[in-house]
């Protein structure tokens, strides 16, 4: 069921999808895509059985009101905007999956509101972001090229930094942006302070830190996390690239179904 809510502190409309019925959990997306990968990739399918599934729009992006200003995007808003989500699903309580900047909404979240998560599981993620680092990801010109030909270039670019095409469910995704709203989203991205190692170390809910052996840079994060962390292990998946973290999604419900059956208890 397609749903809206809006954050408390600055209005901004929040779009969301709740299907299922079990212990909630909240599904976050990655840079410039939206909640239908993870219907588009199989995740949905496979955890709407066992679980309410809200998976929600991130400000910015998909459905979601998509501000202009940098200021709106900073990890607080971010964190409220998740909040706001679980309050209108009814979910007083739950799991928490996020691909990329979804995983650093995770953290961010299980360091402010800890009792709202039976546990956290990160997709290619991290809890701090250096200068530059989504220039690294994407391509060092993405910026301008948002100015200049918005996310059809945006598009273009990462493309041809990649020497192939996107999937066609990323593709979709990522055009369906307002280049504008994610050139101030992707500015405030980087001038996110980092979580405190401190910090990290106190989250004790179950988590499963999910990372591509050719995503070296997430990959380096998750492993420092696993150690910080007492209750959570991590998972390298062979071969794969921060892009491809997710898909194919059998091997990581192999590994993650089991994990959410045993949380949270």
């Amino acid at each position: 069921m397609v749903s809206s809510t809006r954050n408390p502190v600055d209005g901004v409309e929040l779009s969301f999808d709740s299907v299922g019925e079990g212990d909630p959990i909240l599904l976050i997306h990655g840079s410039a895509l939206s909640r239908a990968i993870w219907r588009g990739f199989g995740y949905t399918k496979a955890l709407r059985d066992r679980y309410q599934v809200i998976s929600m729009d991130l400000r910015g992006h998909g459905r979601s009101g998509k501000p202009h200003a940098q200021s709106a995007y900073a990890m607080d808003f971010l964190v409220a905007d998740a909040l706001a989500v679980l309050d209108a699903a009814g979910a007083e309580r739950a799991h928490f999956g996020g691909y990329s900047v979804g995983s650093r909404v995770g953290y961010s979240l299980a360091v402010s509101a800890p009792e709202r998560l039976l546990s956290l599981t990160t997709f290619g993620g991290t809890f701090r972001i250096q200068p530059g680092s989504v220039g690294d990801l994407f391509f060092p010109e993405y910026d301008a090229a948002l100015g200049a030909g918005g996310m059809t270039g945006f598009v273009a670019g990462w493309e041809a930094r990649m020497g192939h095409d996107l999937d066609a469910q990323t593709r979709a995704a990522f055009l369906a942006n307002d280049g504008a709203a994610l050139q101030a989203y992707f500015r405030q991205t980087e001038a996110e302070a980092a979580i405190a190692e401190s910090d990290v170390a106190t989250l004790g809910m179950p988590a499963l830190l999910f990372a591509g052996t050719r995503d070296l840079a997430r990959l380096q994060d998750s492993r420092r996390a696993s150690e910080l962390m007492p209750n959570a292990r991590l998972v390298e998946l062979p071969g794969r690239d921060h892009g491809t973290t997710l898909i194919p999604a059998q091997p990581v419900l192999e590994e993650w179904l089991p994990f959410l059956a045993t949380s949270g208890n």
